[in-house]
């Protein structure tokens, strides 16, 4: 295969990173790397992988996604999630290269009353949200052949998540308390791989020149709260005939006061996708979709 059609792959032990290997291994050579092949918190370290393989497509998944420690760790997390992603947007653009950067939610403050679009302006309240907005300035002041793709509330199969820690809870415990004054939309891990697949199809048959690149939120369609999320996790646990000692009722609803945390999270992460939509014509399912296709995978 010829070394143009090269595709990197960061963080390849993560959700994201895991699914990325199955969904673009037609698409090309896949190169999937994780901390012990290039740490990410090491820019030259980066670099010299980039230059040691020239890929075509850089996808890049890997973060520094403990958000709580981030908030005293702050040269950690802006190491991965924003001097790495500057590392990576400069080399490609040496290469001419592709970068696809994965951003989330948190770059928002959570205040606005609806869903959150592309021209809404960042105002990060957390050190992790500030690492990655960092990045995405980074990688778009960097390379101009980038995709900065948005999402929130990652679930896979591999790794862990918020639904595999509830599953874990609902064994142990009798009842539950989870926070029902936040919302979003949980993406699976292979729902993304899938789009980025796409994307890069899309790059690869129309070229350079004319792809559509940018900042985009690609996010499963409708919403929930992590309480909602939390209830419809335990009750398809218990139509599969799994064994838990929580019923969905005995998931209670508490404020997001009554659990606090070193890093503020938003109230509100939900994402507009219609810029994606309408500029990839892809669909985006149902959260619900995504979360159960997890939780049989889990089960």
């Amino acid at each position: 295969m010829a070394p143009e059609s090269t595709i990197l792959v960061t963080g390849r032990n993560g959700q994201v990173g895991f699914e990325l290997q199955r969904a673009l291994a037609p698409l090309g050579r896949v190169v999937a790397v994780d901390r012990a092949e290039c740490d990410m918190s090491n820019a030259d370290a980066v670099r010299e992988l980039v230059r040691r393989l020239a890929p075509a497509v850089i996808v890049n998944p890997a973060a520094y996604t403990a958000v709580d420690k981030a908030e005293s760790d702050e040269a950690g997390a802006f190491a991965v999630n924003a001097e790495a992603v500057r590392a990576l947007g400069e080399e490609g653009a040496r290469l001419g290269a592709l970068v696809i950067h994965y951003s989330t939610d948190y770059v928002f403050d959570g205040d606005k009353a609806g869903a959150y679009a592309e021209r809404d302006t960042p105002n990060p309240q957390s050190v992790y949200g500030r690492s990655k907005h960092a990045g995405e300035v980074l990688l778009a002041a960097s390379n101009p052949r980038h995709l900065i793709l948005r999402t929130s509330w990652v679930v896979g199969a591999h790794g862990g998540n918020f639904a595999k820690t509830m599953l874990r809870l609902a064994a142990e415990r009798d009842r539950l308390q989870v926070v029902a004054d936040q919302f979003g939309a949980p993406t699976s891990a292979a729902l993304l791989a899938d789009l980025t697949a796409q994307l890069v199809r899309q790059f690869q048959r129309e070229g350079a020149a004319d792809f559509p690149y940018g900042r985009y939120h690609v996010a499963a369609a409708g919403e929930t709260s992590w309480c909602e999320y939390a209830r419809f996790v335990v009750a398809e646990a218990l139509a599969a005939g799994k064994a838990l000692k929580t019923a969905p009722e005995a998931v209670h609803a508490i404020g997001s006061a009554e659990y606090p945390t070193p890093a503020k999270r938003p109230a509100n992460s939900r994402l507009d996708t219609t810029l994606f939509r309408d500029t990839f014509g892809l669909r985006l399912p149902p959260w619900q979709e995504g979360v159960r296709h997890v939780l049989q995978q889990i089960f």
